[in-house]
C-alpha cells in the first residue's frame, strides 16, 4: 500500500494517541499515513464500514456486532494492555460505577430509584455490560428511576458533577485519563462498584489491507514498548503495551451481549 488511513472511535480524550501512532507508523513504514480524527465518530464508523479507514479502534461490543453483519470485513489486529496493575498485563478493562464524593450511594442496589446516565447504546463499558450485570440479578435499567443518554464518558462524568444524575459506569482507561488530565477530579468522585473486566476495545484493521502490510503494522505496533519513541507514545496514553488479538478473544462480549440483549 502507498499510504494508510487510521481513526479511532473512541473517547475524545485518546484522540491523541491516533495522531502519535499515525506519526509513528508513517515514519516507520515509510508511507503516508493519516489519522482521520476531525469527523464526528460516528461519520469515521461509516468510513470503516465502507473500507474507507484501514486500522481504526473501535469498541468491542459494535466490533462483534459489526462480524455479525458483514463478516470478513475488518479483523481484530492488536489491543492495549494498560498500565495499571488492575488489568493483570492482560487486554482487558472495566466499568466503573461513579457517584459524586459527597454522595450517600455505596452499592449498585443503592441505586435503586436513581438517576443514572450511559454514554450511548453501542457502548460496552456504559451500556452492554450495565445490562448483562443487571440481568445477571434478574434487573434491568428500570432498576434506576431515570435513565439518560449522555453522549459520552465525558458527558456522563460532567452531569454526575453538576448534580445531573447521580451515577453512570465509565470506561475505567477514560476515566484514569480523565483523572490523568485533572488530578482533582479524584477528589470529587467516588467508585463504589466495577462491572468487568471485557476485552479491551482492539484496533480493527479492514480486510482490504494487503496481508503484507498487515503483517508490517502488527510487528511495529507489538514491539512499541521497545523502543524508545513507541514506548514514550504508550506512556502518554497509560498503556502498558500492544498485544496481538483474534476475533475469538471477543467471544467474552458475545456471550455478555446475548444476556443483556437476549442477542
Amino acid at each position: 500500500m502507498n499510504s494508510l488511513i487510521i481513526s479511532t472511535c473512541q473517547a475524545p480524550d485518546m484522540d491523541f494517541i491516533c495522531r502519535d501512532l499515525a506519526g509513528y507508523l508513517s515514519e516507520r513504514l515509510s508511507i503516508p499515513v493519516q489519522a482521520v480524527i476531525d469527523l464526528p465518530w460516528q461519520e469515521r464508523d461509516s468510513l470503516l464500514d465502507a473500507g474507507k479507514i484501514d486500522l481504526c479502534w473501535i469498541c468491542g461490543l459494535p466490533y462483534v456486532r459489526k462480524t455479525k453483519l458483514t463478516p470478513l470485513q475488518i479483523e481484530p489486529l492488536v489491543a492495549p494492555v494498560m498500565a495499571g496493575s488492575r488489568y493483570q498485563g492482560r487486554p482487558i478493562y472495566y466499568s466503573d460505577v461513579v457517584v459524586r464524593q459527597e454522595s450517600s450511594y455505596h452499592s449498585l442496589a443503592d441505586l435503586k430509584g436513581a438517576r443514572w446516565a450511559y454514554n450511548e447504546p453501542g457502548s460496552q463499558s456504559g451500556y452492554g455490560v450495565v445490562l448483562y450485570t443487571l440481568a445477571l440479578q434478574g434487573k434491568s435499567l428500570s432498576h434506576f428511576g431515570q435513565v439518560i443518554e449522555s453522549g459520552s464518558h465525558q458527558r456522563s462524568l460532567q452531569m454526575i458533577l453538576s448534580g445531573e444524575v447521580d451515577s453512570s459506569a465509565i470506561d475505567s482507561t477514560v476515566l484514569e485519563m480523565e483523572v490523568a488530565i485533572d488530578p482533582a477530579l479524584a477528589t470529587r468522585i467516588r467508585i463504589i462498584d466495577s462491572f468487568g473486566p471485557s476485552p479491551i476495545p482492539p484496533w480493527v484493521v479492514s480486510m482490504n489491507m494487503p496481508l503484507t502490510t498487515r503483517q508490517a503494522v502488527l510487528e511495529l505496533l507489538i514491539h512499541m514498548e521497545s523502543d524508545v519513541q513507541g514506548r514514550t507514545i504508550l506512556n502518554r496514553a497509560l498503556m502498558a503495551r500492544f498485544v496481538s488479538v483474534d476475533d475469538h478473544d471477543y467471544d467474552p462480549i458475545r456471550e455478555m451481549a446475548r444476556i443483556a440483549f437476549r442477542e
